[in-house]
């Protein structure tokens, strides 16, 4: 039998929906964007850069940040925001003429003749997305693909940072959308970022003056519950002496923070709270890192890449990948590659992570990769998107 509060919650709904339609009735709003990223977790990515730069570029354009409840508090102050599932969310959803997302807005809401969606995603595809799941059972079974299929139908322009992105949305998110082969805005701040500021990020950090700070950040596995890092952060940082501090960034699917993995050592910090993935990238000297897409935004900085990939086999065979990062191929692999911690220890101790070799490779994997980023990618996004005719 339903509880009373499963009734109201059922009744609340349906008034929503009841209201929502009513605001599809609305004019649109022509000057009026929503954002979300992340599955409304708040100002981040590529949306919040172009957010940002619009302010600039056409302030007329009043921006609104859809948040879940339980992510509100990441809200920085002064910046407007909705509730997803809200009376203001669906209101905002009926009548914005600008739609911003690097994922996808909550809810299922009805996309009208004269809105404009901009699908930034959020990574340089190395596993496979979209359609070219259904390879894979295991990812098959828990995906909507006909819901993927819905969703990219609302797209009016997709954004791009490289060709081989382009390629991979063309064919996993098939539509009429436009191609934007302009940047990602997100990585604007690693052509504009000043010494000063960078020195200021480190040091609200912790990071000690001439320390070298070690940025790891693994990303999400299908295959496993948590956190759980191939290597042992705080006997790396023992192994390599107090000159270097690791910096630990679990993926945010496992939450705001990385546990006991990064507790017990004052030379490893938990950054995985930190709000902004760029600024723990402008602090760090290098990056280790195994399949995560920051390796493509690291990438433009020109600063050491180390790929620690133990479980690269598992890894192919769960999710699938579109190229053999671990190949040493120049343009699939960015710097050294490492399937031991004692492996990865070496490559610091003898200086291979900076070493000529690994600048070839890093060289050649930023052309393959970056070759829009510039530091103008949002300029050039805001001036196309919301110039262009809604």
């Amino acid at each position: 039998m339903p509880t009373r509060a499963s009734v109201k919650r059922y009744v609340r709904r349906q008034v929503l929906r009841a209201v929502y339609r009513a605001d599809l009735r609305r004019p649109l709003d022509p000057d009026l964007a929503v954002y979300g990223a992340y599955w409304n977790r708040g100002v981040a990515c590529n949306p919040a850069a172009i957010h940002a730069k619009a302010r600039e570029l056409v302030p007329h354009v009043r921006g609104l940040w859809v948040v879940s409840s339980r992510h509100r508090d990441r809200m920085p102050p002064g910046v407007p925001y909705v509730i997803e599932g809200s009376r203001p969310y669906w209101r905002a959803m009926a009548t914005a003429t600008y739609l911003v997302n690097n994922s996808s807005f909550p809810g299922g809401f009805t996309k009208r003749p004269g809105q404009r969606y901009l699908q930034t995603h959020h990574g340089t595809p190395l596993k496979t997305m979209g359609l070219d799941q259904r390879a894979y059972p295991a990812l098959a079974r828990t995906t909507d693909f006909d819901k993927i299929l819905a969703h990219v139908g609302q797209w009016d322009a997709s954004l791009s940072s490289n060709p081989h992105s382009t390629e991979v949305w063309d064919h996993v998110y098939p539509g009429g959308y436009e191609r934007l082969d302009l940047g990602y805005p997100r990585n604007d701040v690693y052509f504009t970022a000043t010494a000063e500021e960078i020195a200021r990020v480190r040091a609200g950090l912790g990071i000690a003056e001439g320390q070298t700070a070690l940025l790891y950040a693994p990303t999400h596995r299908d295959y496993r519950d948590g956190f759980v890092p191939d290597l042992d952060p705080r006997r790396l940082a023992g192994e390599l002496g107090p000159e270097y501090v690791v910096l630990v960034r679990a993926h945010y699917f496992y939450g705001r923070s990385a546990g006991p993995a990064a507790t017990g050592s004052a030379r490893v910090l938990d950054v995985t709270g930190h709000p902004r993935i760029e600024e723990l990238c402008l602090a760090a000297d290098a990056l280790i890192t195994d399949y995560s897409s920051l390796t493509f935004d690291y990438a433009c900085l020109d600063r050491p890449i180390v790929v620690h990939a133990p479980d690269w086999a598992a890894y192919r065979a769960v999710r699938g990948t579109y190229f053999d990062l671990l190949s040493g191929r120049p343009g699939d692999t960015p710097g050294p590659v490492t399937t031991t911690p004692a492996a990865l220890a070496d490559v610091f101790r003898t200086g291979e992570w900076r070493s000529p070799e690994a600048a070839a490779l890093r060289t050649a994997f930023r052309a393959r990769f970056c070759p829009y980023d510039d530091g103008r990618a949002a300029e050039r996004v805001v001036r196309h998107f919301f110039a262009a005719p809604a």
